[in-house]
Protein backbone atom coordinates (compact mmCIF):
# COMPACT_ATOMS: atom_id res chain seq x y z
CA UNK A 1 0.00 0.00 0.00
CA UNK A 2 1.32 3.43 -0.67
CA UNK A 3 2.89 5.78 2.36
CA UNK A 4 1.17 8.75 0.65
CA UNK A 5 -1.46 9.62 3.46
CA UNK A 6 -5.30 9.54 2.46
CA UNK A 7 -4.95 12.83 4.50
CA UNK A 8 -2.27 14.96 5.58
CA UNK A 9 -3.88 18.46 7.22
CA UNK A 10 -1.41 20.43 8.72
CA UNK A 11 -2.42 23.72 11.00
CA UNK A 12 -4.98 24.17 9.07
CA UNK A 13 -7.56 27.06 10.11
CA UNK A 14 -10.80 28.72 8.71
CA UNK A 15 -12.15 31.68 9.89
CA UNK A 16 -15.50 33.54 9.63
CA UNK A 17 -14.73 37.08 10.62
CA UNK A 18 -14.44 36.91 14.32
CA UNK A 19 -15.07 33.53 14.85
CA UNK A 20 -12.57 30.69 14.50
CA UNK A 21 -14.54 27.72 13.68
CA UNK A 22 -11.01 25.46 12.80
CA UNK A 23 -7.95 26.19 14.61
CA UNK A 24 -5.08 25.29 13.34
CA UNK A 25 -6.00 21.39 13.41
CA UNK A 26 -3.48 18.75 12.38
CA UNK A 27 -4.63 15.37 11.30
CA UNK A 28 -2.78 12.60 9.33
CA UNK A 29 -5.20 9.40 8.46
CA UNK A 30 -3.47 6.40 6.74
CA UNK A 31 -4.88 4.73 3.76
CA UNK A 32 -6.59 1.23 4.65
CA UNK A 33 -7.62 2.66 7.89
CA UNK A 34 -11.27 4.00 9.24
CA UNK A 35 -10.51 7.63 11.00
CA UNK A 36 -12.79 9.02 13.23
CA UNK A 37 -13.24 12.70 13.87
CA UNK A 38 -14.94 13.42 16.78
CA UNK A 39 -17.22 15.92 18.59
CA UNK A 40 -19.60 17.55 19.87
CA UNK A 41 -21.89 20.11 17.38
CA UNK A 42 -20.19 23.37 16.84
CA UNK A 43 -16.85 21.62 17.12
CA UNK A 44 -16.17 22.08 13.55
CA UNK A 45 -16.06 18.63 12.01
CA UNK A 46 -18.32 19.50 8.73
CA UNK A 47 -16.34 22.60 8.28
CA UNK A 48 -12.86 20.37 8.16
CA UNK A 49 -14.82 18.33 5.45
CA UNK A 50 -16.26 20.56 4.02
CA UNK A 51 -12.30 21.97 3.25
CA UNK A 52 -11.01 18.60 2.43
CA UNK A 53 -13.26 18.23 -0.50
CA UNK A 54 -12.69 21.84 -1.63
CA UNK A 55 -16.08 23.77 -0.32
CA UNK A 56 -14.33 26.61 1.32
CA UNK A 57 -10.94 27.28 1.28
CA UNK A 58 -8.90 27.28 4.55
CA UNK A 59 -7.23 30.35 5.86
CA UNK A 60 -4.29 28.95 6.83
CA UNK A 61 -2.25 25.73 6.35
CA UNK A 62 -2.12 22.61 4.11
CA UNK A 63 -4.28 20.04 3.57
CA UNK A 64 -3.41 17.28 1.00
CA UNK A 65 -6.00 14.56 -0.07
CA UNK A 66 -3.90 11.34 -1.25
CA UNK A 67 -1.01 13.56 -1.74
CA UNK A 68 -3.31 16.40 -4.04
CA UNK A 69 -4.11 19.74 -2.89
CA UNK A 70 -6.53 22.16 -3.81
CA UNK A 71 -4.19 24.61 -4.60
CA UNK A 72 -1.72 22.97 -6.87
CA UNK A 73 -4.03 20.42 -8.29
CA UNK A 74 -7.29 22.29 -8.55
CA UNK A 75 -10.34 19.42 -9.03
CA UNK A 76 -8.33 16.80 -9.61
CA UNK A 77 -7.63 16.56 -5.88
CA UNK A 78 -10.91 15.00 -5.38
CA UNK A 79 -9.78 12.09 -7.73
CA UNK A 80 -10.38 8.95 -5.65
CA UNK A 81 -12.28 10.62 -3.38
CA UNK A 82 -16.24 10.36 -2.70
CA UNK A 83 -18.35 10.76 0.14
CA UNK A 84 -21.31 12.92 1.16
CA UNK A 85 -21.60 15.84 3.86
CA UNK A 86 -24.76 16.59 6.22
CA UNK A 87 -27.63 14.17 4.85
CA UNK A 88 -27.39 13.30 0.85
CA UNK A 89 -30.02 14.80 -0.84
CA UNK A 90 -31.97 12.29 -3.79
CA UNK A 91 -35.16 13.21 -6.55
CA UNK A 92 -37.89 12.21 -4.12
CA UNK A 93 -39.99 10.85 -7.11
CA UNK A 94 -37.62 8.62 -8.63
CA UNK A 95 -36.20 5.05 -7.57
CA UNK A 96 -33.17 4.58 -6.23
CA UNK A 97 -31.66 3.02 -9.25
CA UNK A 98 -32.79 6.40 -11.66
CA UNK A 99 -30.97 8.42 -8.89
CA UNK A 100 -27.91 6.10 -9.30
CA UNK A 101 -28.39 6.34 -13.16
CA UNK A 102 -28.50 9.56 -13.17
CA UNK A 103 -25.41 10.05 -10.77
CA UNK A 104 -23.35 8.01 -12.93
CA UNK A 105 -24.07 9.40 -16.48
CA UNK A 106 -22.38 12.28 -14.27
CA UNK A 107 -19.43 10.23 -13.44
CA UNK A 108 -19.40 8.79 -17.04
CA UNK A 109 -16.89 6.06 -18.03
CA UNK A 110 -17.89 2.77 -16.50
CA UNK A 111 -19.77 3.62 -13.58
CA UNK A 112 -23.24 2.77 -14.88
CA UNK A 113 -22.27 -0.72 -15.01
CA UNK A 114 -21.14 -1.11 -10.95
CA UNK A 115 -24.82 0.07 -10.10
CA UNK A 116 -25.83 -3.56 -9.06
CA UNK A 117 -22.46 -4.22 -7.19
CA UNK A 118 -23.34 -0.94 -5.18
CA UNK A 119 -26.63 -1.84 -4.52
CA UNK A 120 -25.87 -5.34 -3.31
CA UNK A 121 -23.24 -4.03 -1.11
CA UNK A 122 -25.56 -1.30 0.76
CA UNK A 123 -28.33 -3.92 0.57
CA UNK A 124 -30.50 -2.19 -1.43
CA UNK A 125 -31.26 -4.67 -4.01
CA UNK A 126 -34.86 -5.53 -4.23
CA UNK A 127 -36.00 -1.90 -2.88
CA UNK A 128 -33.74 -0.18 -5.95
CA UNK A 129 -37.20 0.46 -8.04
CA UNK A 130 -39.12 2.21 -5.40
CA UNK A 131 -39.41 5.79 -4.88
CA UNK A 132 -36.62 7.41 -2.92
CA UNK A 133 -39.39 9.46 -1.25
CA UNK A 134 -40.71 5.99 -0.04
CA UNK A 135 -37.51 5.40 1.55
CA UNK A 136 -36.97 5.26 5.74
CA UNK A 137 -33.97 7.59 6.49
CA UNK A 138 -31.53 4.36 7.12
CA UNK A 139 -32.50 3.49 3.15
CA UNK A 140 -31.34 7.28 2.44
CA UNK A 141 -28.09 7.17 3.77
CA UNK A 142 -27.30 3.80 2.55
CA UNK A 143 -28.21 5.18 -0.86
CA UNK A 144 -25.99 7.75 -0.36
CA UNK A 145 -22.76 5.54 0.40
CA UNK A 146 -23.86 3.57 -2.59
CA UNK A 147 -23.62 6.76 -4.84
CA UNK A 148 -20.30 8.02 -3.74
CA UNK A 149 -19.13 3.80 -4.32
CA UNK A 150 -19.98 4.46 -8.05
CA UNK A 151 -16.60 6.48 -8.16
CA UNK A 152 -14.54 3.50 -6.70
CA UNK A 153 -13.38 6.25 -3.98
CA UNK A 154 -9.88 4.79 -2.10
CA UNK A 155 -10.91 7.58 0.53
CA UNK A 156 -14.72 7.69 1.49
CA UNK A 157 -15.74 10.63 3.65
CA UNK A 158 -18.99 10.28 5.85
CA UNK A 159 -20.55 13.40 7.77
CA UNK A 160 -22.07 11.76 10.40
CA UNK A 161 -23.66 8.54 8.70
CA UNK A 162 -25.62 7.07 11.59
CA UNK A 163 -26.80 10.66 12.85
CA UNK A 164 -30.81 10.51 13.13
CA UNK A 165 -30.88 6.70 12.54
CA UNK A 166 -33.01 4.25 14.86
CA UNK A 167 -30.92 1.30 16.56
CA UNK A 168 -31.71 -0.83 13.86
CA UNK A 169 -29.94 1.33 11.49
CA UNK A 170 -26.96 2.65 13.70
CA UNK A 171 -26.41 -1.45 13.61
CA UNK A 172 -26.32 -1.75 9.78
CA UNK A 173 -24.40 1.38 9.31
CA UNK A 174 -21.99 0.35 11.42
CA UNK A 175 -21.73 -3.31 9.87
CA UNK A 176 -21.48 -1.66 6.15
CA UNK A 177 -18.25 0.93 7.27
CA UNK A 178 -16.79 -2.45 8.74
CA UNK A 179 -17.57 -4.27 5.20
CA UNK A 180 -16.12 -1.49 3.37
CA UNK A 181 -13.05 -0.70 5.80
CA UNK A 182 -12.36 -5.43 5.61
CA UNK A 183 -12.07 -4.38 1.88
CA UNK A 184 -9.16 -1.65 2.29
CA UNK A 185 -11.21 1.05 1.45
CA UNK A 186 -9.78 4.04 3.79
CA UNK A 187 -13.37 5.81 5.52
CA UNK A 188 -13.25 8.82 6.85
CA UNK A 189 -16.30 9.45 9.31
CA UNK A 190 -17.35 12.08 11.38
CA UNK A 191 -19.59 11.55 14.53
CA UNK A 192 -20.61 13.67 18.36
CA UNK A 193 -21.51 9.63 19.31
CA UNK A 194 -18.31 8.18 21.07
CA UNK A 195 -19.93 4.59 20.92
CA UNK A 196 -20.58 5.05 17.31
CA UNK A 197 -17.12 5.87 16.90
CA UNK A 198 -15.49 2.91 19.74
CA UNK A 199 -16.97 0.06 17.62
CA UNK A 200 -15.63 0.83 13.94
CA UNK A 201 -12.85 3.26 14.33
CA UNK A 202 -8.76 2.46 14.57
CA UNK A 203 -7.92 5.66 15.18
CA UNK A 204 -9.86 9.08 16.12
CA UNK A 205 -9.14 12.82 16.49
CA UNK A 206 -11.61 14.31 18.73
CA UNK A 207 -12.52 18.38 18.37
CA UNK A 208 -13.83 21.09 20.90
CA UNK A 209 -14.64 24.47 19.76
CA UNK A 210 -12.21 23.84 16.74
CA UNK A 211 -9.79 22.83 18.29
CA UNK A 212 -7.87 18.97 18.23
CA UNK A 213 -8.12 17.83 22.15
CA UNK A 214 -7.22 14.47 21.42
CA UNK A 215 -5.50 12.26 19.06
CA UNK A 216 -4.58 9.21 18.76
CA UNK A 217 -5.90 5.20 18.88
CA UNK A 218 -9.30 3.76 20.27
CA UNK A 219 -6.98 1.54 22.38
CA UNK A 220 -5.12 4.34 23.79
CA UNK A 221 -7.97 6.54 24.46
CA UNK A 222 -9.36 3.30 26.73
CA UNK A 223 -6.58 3.06 29.28
CA UNK A 224 -7.22 6.58 29.92
CA UNK A 225 -10.95 6.44 30.18
CA UNK A 226 -12.20 6.57 33.97
CA UNK A 227 -13.95 3.73 35.71
CA UNK A 228 -17.26 3.05 34.34
CA UNK A 229 -20.05 4.63 37.11
CA UNK A 230 -23.43 2.59 37.65
CA UNK A 231 -26.92 3.31 39.11
CA UNK A 232 -27.56 1.07 42.01
CA UNK A 233 -31.37 1.02 44.38
CA UNK A 234 -31.33 -1.09 47.31
CA UNK A 235 -34.13 -2.04 49.65
CA UNK A 236 -31.90 0.51 51.84
CA UNK A 237 -29.67 2.73 49.86
CA UNK A 238 -28.67 4.45 53.18
CA UNK A 239 -27.53 1.72 54.66
CA UNK A 240 -25.90 0.53 51.56
CA UNK A 241 -24.34 3.73 51.26
CA UNK A 242 -22.68 2.95 54.93
CA UNK A 243 -21.38 -0.51 53.46
CA UNK A 244 -19.32 1.38 51.21
CA UNK A 245 -16.83 3.67 53.83
CA UNK A 246 -13.18 2.67 53.74
CA UNK A 247 -13.61 0.62 51.08
CA UNK A 248 -10.16 0.88 48.50
CA UNK A 249 -10.71 1.81 44.78
CA UNK A 250 -14.32 2.46 45.45
CA UNK A 251 -16.73 5.77 45.25
CA UNK A 252 -20.22 5.55 46.22
CA UNK A 253 -22.67 8.61 46.59
CA UNK A 254 -26.39 9.05 46.66
CA UNK A 255 -27.85 10.53 43.69
CA UNK A 256 -31.11 11.22 42.88
CA UNK A 257 -32.86 8.68 44.45
CA UNK A 258 -30.50 6.03 43.71
CA UNK A 259 -26.81 5.12 44.30
CA UNK A 260 -24.10 6.12 41.92
CA UNK A 261 -21.39 3.29 42.23
CA UNK A 262 -17.84 4.21 40.30
CA UNK A 263 -14.89 2.04 40.71
CA UNK A 264 -12.96 -0.98 39.26
CA UNK A 265 -15.42 -4.13 38.42
CA UNK A 266 -13.15 -5.70 40.60
CA UNK A 267 -14.36 -3.39 43.46
CA UNK A 268 -17.46 -2.70 42.43
CA UNK A 269 -18.12 -6.79 42.78
CA UNK A 270 -17.08 -7.32 46.08
CA UNK A 271 -19.29 -4.40 47.67
CA UNK A 272 -22.42 -5.79 46.01
CA UNK A 273 -21.32 -8.86 47.34
CA UNK A 274 -21.44 -7.22 50.71
CA UNK A 275 -24.40 -5.55 50.42
CA UNK A 276 -26.06 -8.67 49.78
CA UNK A 277 -24.22 -10.51 52.62
CA UNK A 278 -25.71 -7.84 54.69
CA UNK A 279 -29.16 -9.09 53.97
CA UNK A 280 -30.15 -5.74 51.38
CA UNK A 281 -31.73 -6.25 48.66
CA UNK A 282 -30.98 -5.71 45.11
CA UNK A 283 -33.86 -3.49 43.12
CA UNK A 284 -31.87 -2.19 40.31
CA UNK A 285 -27.89 -2.15 38.82
CA UNK A 286 -27.19 -0.20 35.66
CA UNK A 287 -24.25 1.01 33.61
CA UNK A 288 -24.97 5.06 33.99
CA UNK A 289 -22.07 6.06 31.52
CA UNK A 290 -19.94 4.30 29.36
CA UNK A 291 -15.82 5.15 30.31
CA UNK A 292 -15.63 6.07 26.73
CA UNK A 293 -18.50 8.37 26.99
CA UNK A 294 -17.15 9.73 30.41
CA UNK A 295 -13.96 10.52 28.96
CA UNK A 296 -15.40 12.27 25.61
CA UNK A 297 -17.42 14.50 28.30
CA UNK A 298 -14.13 15.20 29.96
CA UNK A 299 -12.79 16.49 27.34
CA UNK A 300 -15.07 18.16 25.29
CA UNK A 301 -17.34 20.38 27.88
CA UNK A 302 -14.30 21.22 30.17
CA UNK A 303 -10.79 22.87 30.04
CA UNK A 304 -7.71 21.13 28.94
CA UNK A 305 -6.22 21.14 32.21
CA UNK A 306 -9.08 19.06 33.84
CA UNK A 307 -8.50 15.80 31.12
CA UNK A 308 -5.41 13.12 31.90
CA UNK A 309 -1.94 14.76 31.24
CA UNK A 310 -0.68 11.80 28.80
CA UNK A 311 -3.70 12.17 26.41
CA UNK A 312 -1.95 13.14 23.37
CA UNK A 313 -2.93 16.13 21.40
CA UNK A 314 -0.93 15.69 18.52
CA UNK A 315 -1.36 13.78 15.32
CA UNK A 316 1.15 11.05 14.44
CA UNK A 317 2.89 10.98 10.95
CA UNK A 318 1.53 14.48 9.80
CA UNK A 319 4.09 16.60 8.01
CA UNK A 320 3.70 19.45 5.86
Amino acid sequence: MSDILAVNAVDVTKRYGALTAVDGISMAVAQGEVYGVLGPNGAGKTTFLRMLFGLIRPDGGTLQVLGRTWQRDGTRALDGVAGFLESPRFYPYLSGRVNLELLAGLDGGDAPTRIDRVLDTVDLTGRDRDKVGGYSFGMRQRLGVAAALLREPRLLVLDEPANGLDPAGIRDMRALVGQLAASGLTVLLSSHDMGEVEQICDNVTIMRTGTVVYHGTIATLREQAPEPAHRLSTSDDQSALALAAGRPGLTVLALDGALAVRGSLDAVDAYLSAVVRHGLALRALSLQEAPLQSLFFMLTETSPETVPGSLDRSPTGARP
